[in-house]
């Protein structure tokens, strides 16, 4: 018993540790962008509480018969709403002292007399409260995974006109205690289904393993459910790119977890050494870290200097003198992400071989030398997309074979330095322009960004902006509705008989 509870807590450190992965991509929101969501989100809540359906009112009291029918939403004022955000797990959403003014058809039988007509009315003092639970589901992504809801209706009043006021103005309590009970009954299925259903469909749009390009993919999906205090929302996610060929792959994060501690903008997003390195290991291990130059590619102030160095080895293979030349420079290891608070900067290994190459015969490899090169990075925000601009700042070359092979080539450093940035730097950038995506919902976008360094991280600190509302998202993305199978014959109207009711 002993030797077990010894072994476990051997093992307890190292239980914590894995339990715990470190994001390569972290997301905060803050009170701010709570603020915002709520103004978008109360736009939402108006609409789908315009939408109420509700049933009938029908009823008898001596020889009066009732009858409500077509019941509609025709305004509401939801002055005082509040959106927050409560520990652990949780948003709360509440909707006090509001007013739905409701109009519906009326049909009254008393005795010999018969009314039709609509009426007017009004709820007021409704009080809505709402708690949104989030957590990550089985994809990784972040879902309303429960929602609780409390809906209540202090006063209801209605304007009765036409011949039979006075009747239904007796019968009024009845009518306006069955229309009250029946709507506050009806808010909280309404804003079920749009929490639930309709707001989940635009958390489907958020990417979680999507493609980058046609070599990689990114993962997105969530590590953790959503840590919440009182002013802020923080989302985990893995952030590791992998390679379209190996997507199983799982590249292990020993890099510094990123820390937000900022609460000024509404969203912080923030990015480890761990995130960009796994994009770079995905490129290599796809092969397509390296370029090939020949022929007329090769720059021929580069080519004459080439030549001149190598002449020895030319004049012994002297068939092969007017041969073209071939460059292929190709990275030896991964690249290597290294972020300070002075900068971000990218350490890449390479080696270039020199060759002739005689039509019709076996390449010539004049040299094979290495190359150690550091980049400078600036990353930024466009949009909802993260991009990239490299910049050579550092450039060593020397030879694989001798030291005295690396004198020689020593001549070749300034040139081989500019064949870098005039050629292989705009190709390089042309294929980070595109970016990645962030993993926002659809219709919303960063805007004012700031990047700020750290050590091992950085974050970007931003605004947020709706470029689409929810409506026009869900609309998107709801599915297509499938056509009836209607009986042969149709039903028929409500009867406007007044002993049918």
């Amino acid at each position: 018993m002993a030797a077990g509870s010894c072994l476990l807590l051997l093992l307890l450190p190292w239980l914590v540790t894995a339990s715990h992965s470190p994001p390569g991509c972290k997301i905060r929101i803050t009170s701010k962008g709570l603020d915002l969501v709520k103004q978008e989100g109360l736009r939402f809540v108006e609409q789908e509480l315009q939408n109420i359906t509700m049933p009938d009112v029908h009823g008898k009291e001596g020889q009066f018969h009732y009858n409500i029918s077509q019941v509609k939403v025709m305004d509401l004022q939801l002055a005082f709403s509040d959106l927050h955000f409560q520990p652990q797990q949780h948003l709360v959403f509440n909707i006090s002292n509001a007013s739905i003014s409701l109009r519906f058809r009326r049909q009254l039988l008393y005795w010999f007399f018969y009314d039709i007509g609509s009426i007017n009315a009004s709820a007021d003092g409704v009080h809505i409260h709402t708690v949104l639970q989030l957590a990550k589901d089985e994809a990784g992504r972040l879902k309303i995974s429960n929602m609780t809801c409390n809906a209540s209706i202090a006063r209801m009043h209605a304007g009765f006109s036409g011949t039979l006021r006075t009747v239904y103005e007796f019968l009024s309590t009845f009518i306006i205690t069955g229309m009250r009970f029946l709507l506050s009954q009806q808010i909280c299925p309404s804003l079920e289904h749009a929490s639930l259903v309709l707001l989940n469909s635009v958390l489907d749009t958020v990417p979680v393993r999507n493609y980058v390009d046609e070599h990689i993919g990114i993962d997105y999906s969530l590590l953790r459910d959503p840590a919440i205090s009182t002013d802020t929302l923080d989302l985990d996610f893995k952030g590791m790119f992998f390679p379209r060929a190996r997507e199983n792959q799982e590249l292990e994060n020993h890099a510094v977890e990123p820390v937000i501690k900022e609460t000024e903008r509404m969203v912080y997003v923030a990015f480890s050494e761990y995130f960009f390195d796994s994009a770079m290991h995905s490129y290599f291990q796809a092969g397509v870290l390296a370029i090939e130059l020949q022929g007329e590619k090769v720059p021929k102030d580069l080519e004459v200097l080439l030549r001149a160095t190598f002449f020895g080895t030319i004049f012994m293979q002297s068939p092969a003198v007017d041969a073209p030349l071939r460059l292929v420079l190709q990275v030896s290891a991964p690249p290597r992400c290294i972020i300070k608070p002075s900068g971000t900067s990218v350490s890449v290994s390479a080696f270039l071989n020199i060759s002739l190459v005689p039509p019709g015969r076996p390449a010539i490899q004049l040299s094979s030398m290495a190359m150690e090169t550091k980049l400078s990075a600036k990353v930024f925000l466009q949009g909802k997309a993260l991009r990239v601009q490299l910049d050579l700042r550092r450039f060593r070359i020397y030879s694989k074979q001798s030291a005295l092979e690396s004198l020689a080539l020593f001549s070749l450093q300034a040139p081989l330095k500019t064949l870098l940035q005039l050629t292989i730097m705009p190709i390089i950038n042309e294929r980070t322009k595109k970016g990645v995506q962030i993993p926002l919902p659809e219709g919303m976008d960063f805007t004012k960004e700031v990047v700020t360094n750290h050590a091992g991280f950085l974050t970007v600190g931003a605004d947020l902006h709706f470029s689409k509302g929810l409506r026009e998202v869900i609309e998107k993305y709801r599915p297509a509705p499938t056509t009836p199978t209607y009986p042969s014959s149709w039903p028929a109207e409500p009867s406007m008989d007044p002993h049918q009711l």
